[in-house]
């Protein structure tokens, strides 16, 4: 019989081999999000609601919008709001409640600001709407506006907005806004709102 001697492969070429895989893996992993330079900059916000379908308070928008702006990123410390067109009794709906709100916002740095420059990074958000008793499109209007009317103050990319408003009309499908944020890698302080005690009843 006739024995037939293979080449013994060495060491180092069979670790390569297995590593191999690992290593193309390793290399298609999808990259983390970009550092990015942010200045905080002042802006002023002037809103007025108007919808057919749902109607809130002046105090029940304002709290609801206030927790927009922090989620979008506002600076808690020094965020300012206040609750305009009150024309009804206190938790009673408004026919064109809105709100004047002073704000910081991070927004990417030129080449020379009065600011500080900051560490930021570009954050996946999808806006909910805190404090709601609706389980359905009720608030599709107010998203809308939210989109329209807000967005455009910070530093946003990557805007989804899924809503099918019909005035007068709930439907079973809530309307979802979904983008990318400019956050700062260290929190922008937990100082109290200004505008707003902490204890204010929340109401639509």
């Amino acid at each position: 019989m006739v024995s037939l001697k293979l080449p013994r492969m060495g060491v180092l070429p069979a670790v390569a081999l297995l590593l191999a895989p690992a290593c193309g893996l390793a290399a298609a992993a999808p990259a983390a999000s970009e550092p990015q330079s942010a200045v905080w900059t002042q802006k002023e916000l002037t809103f007025v609601y108007q919808g057919f379908t749902t109607r809130y308070s002046c105090d029940g928008l304002r709290d609801k919008l206030r927790d927009v702006l922090l989620d979008l990123g506002a600076r808690k410390k020094d965020l300012q709001i206040h609750a305009t067109g009150c024309t009804s009794a206190t938790g009673r709906p408004d026919p064109f409640p809105g709100i004047r709100a002073k704000i910081s916002v991070l927004t990417p740095a030129a080449g020379s600001a009065d600011e500080k420059p900051v560490a930021a990074h570009w954050q996946p958000l999808d806006l909910k709407l805190k404090n709601s008793y609706f389980v359905d499109s009720g608030e599709c209007e107010l998203v809308e506006q939210i989109k329209a009317h807000i967005l455009p103050l910070f530093a946003v990319r990557k805007v989804e907005l899924n809503s099918n408003c019909i005035p007068h009309q709930a439907t079973a499908t809530r309307p979802t806004l979904k983008m990318e944020v400019l956050a700062p890698d260290q929190p922008a302080g937990a100082d109290s709102v200004a505008g707003a005690p902490a204890d204010a009843p929340k109401s639509h």
